[in-house]
């Protein structure tokens, strides 16, 4: 018993150290937010609460409302094109189109957010892949502004967000058992009434827990909308780093940093209210 409380405090110690230190450093940029901004200056003034009623300007509410799309947004289509891939890669038999799937769904997330973002700068530039390919079918006269616009952002960021989707549904779908398929298809089901009434729902669980991560993920995101949208597609992240490294006022980037970081729990939190339901169809 002592041996096994030892291995136990030995595995929870470093989850509380690291718990501590995120608490340190949220606690760090909460005081910030409420000091004020000397210009000119790295230091900072007194006490102030003008930091957080200055959000209320239409540039920052632009950026919330810009980041809350493009996180919804994001979400949708991932799990449009993650679920086909996933529902693939656990049920098709054949080994080498299996590895396939899995190769190209998983590669991305060894290949670092920074390179990945770097590729879509080649693929989405004027003179880039999709330009280049449409130019040579004749589709186009000149070329499609795909850089620094909300399509080139969104297109970027469902693919850093595919292979961690991936990965959680395949994960959801290998736990269904078969049976349930077997028998709704001995009762006169087809091929498509079966899987919208009892693949889909039982793997219910594991979609909710993509949406939660796809959409805090995104929410979260920097490297990807700073780098493909160039300052011109303002989200919080982009904000707080301008705010902070070109502006140097790093108590409006903190006040910024809370309010996103209330957002995103605020939002999370009424996405888990509209998916109760959704939850409860999985349930068996």
């Amino acid at each position: 018993m002592n041996t096994l409380s030892g291995l136990r405090a030995w595995l929870v110690s470093p989850a509380v150290l690291v718990a501590l230190g995120i608490c340190a450093a949220l606690a760090a940029v909460f005081q910030f937010s409420l000091r004020t901004f000397i210009p000119g200056s790295l230091d900072v003034g007194g006490l102030t609460f003008a930091n957080f009623t200055d959000l209320d300007k239409p540039i920052y509410l632009s950026a919330f409302l810009n980041t809350f799309l493009l996180s919804l947004e994001t979400t949708v289509l991932t799990l449009l094109v993650a679920y086909p891939l996933a529902y693939a890669l656990v049920r098709v038999r054949h080994r080498g189109l299996k590895a396939f799937i899995l190769i190209a769904s998983i590669t991305p997330l060894f290949l670092g957010e920074i390179v990945r973002t770097y590729s879509w700068l080649i693929v989405l530039g004027n003179t880039g892949f999709i330009n280049t390919l449409l130019r040579q079918l004749g589709l186009i006269d000149g070329p499609l502004q795909l850089m620094f616009t909300h399509l080139g952002v969104l297109i970027a960021l469902v693919h850093v967000t595919i292979p961690v989707v991936v990965l959680m549904l395949a994960t959801a779908i290998s736990h269904i058992d078969r049976a349930y398929e077997k028998a709704a298809q001995s009762l006169g089901a087809g091929p498509v009434r079966t899987f919208l009434t009892v693949t889909l729902p039982l793997s219910m669980p594991g979609i909710l827990a993509s949406i939660t991560t796809a959409f805090a993920w995104t929410f979260s995101a920097f490297a990807t909308p700073q780098m493909i949208g160039g300052g011109r597609v303002p989200t919080v992240s982009t904000l707080v780093y301008q705010l902070g490294f070109s502006s140097m006022n790093f108590p409006l980037a903190a006040s910024l940093s809370i309010a996103g970081l209330v957002l995103t729990v605020v939002s999370l939190m009424l996405l888990g209210i509209l998916t109760r339901r959704l939850k409860k169809i999985g349930g068996h």
